[in-house]
């Protein structure tokens, strides 16, 4: 039975290929061969894949919060570092968006945001430098509704961790301390005009 049907294998591959048994199967292997040498050179290689699976499967830390930190030092948490987390600050309240790497660490879509209070580019919906800050002013109403929308979603989304410091500039803080010392001043020159005011009638008297 078995050396009936290769004798019907060996008519068939000579009437279908035209090539003898032998050298039909020699074709056969070398083929093999060489599938099995191209996709051992350009195919996905387990031992590569295996690390970057692992990390993706690390879980994530849980946040830390920080308290009140500077502008200056949250450009240390925009994703270039891994061991650190991912954080975003809008309207002064810094979240932690490592849930959302994709999204806002080193390239993604969002990148320019981490690290930095982006209120401004957010309700701008802005990718320029000059809005990647915290810097409210001058906003229209549908600009600030834009921004509120995403205070909500980053609160009902991210983990608050901390906020920023409010930065008075010198030149504000030496116009307020010189306006104090102007009203402490106007004081004093009063009651040296009740005094004229006071001993005149006194004067007036003595000469009658």
């Amino acid at each position: 039975m078995a050396l009936q049907l290769w004798e019907t294998l060996k008519e068939a591959i000579v009437v279908y290929t035209g090539l003898s048994p032998a050298t039909f199967f020699t074709l056969l292997a070398l083929l093999f061969a060489a599938y099995h040498v191209l996709s051992g050179l350009f195919g996905p290689s387990e031992t590569h894949n295996h690390p970057r699976s692992l990390e993706e499967m690390q879980p994530l830390q849980p946040p830390v919060q920080l308290g009140e930190i500077t502008a200056e030092e949250l450009k240390q948490y925009d994703g270039s570092d891994p061991k650190k987390p991912l954080l975003m600050a809008i309207k002064s309240q810094i979240y932690d968006v490592s849930q959302s790497r994709m999204f806002y660490g080193p390239g993604g879509p969002y990148a320019l945001f981490a690290g930095k209070d982006a209120s401004r580019a957010l309700a701008k919906m802005s990718f320029e430098d000059k809005d990647l800050t915290g810097d409210t002013t001058g906003l229209g109403p549908f600009e600030l509704e834009a921004l509120q929308d995403w205070e909500y979603k980053f609160m009902s989304k991210y983990v608050k961790v901390g906020t920023i410091k409010s930065s008075v500039p010198e030149t504000q803080e030496e116009s307020t301390s010189e306006a104090t010392k102007d009203a402490e001043d106007v004081p004093s020159e009063i009651p040296a005009v009740k005094s004229e005011e006071t001993s005149s009638p006194s004067a007036d008297a003595k000469q009658e």
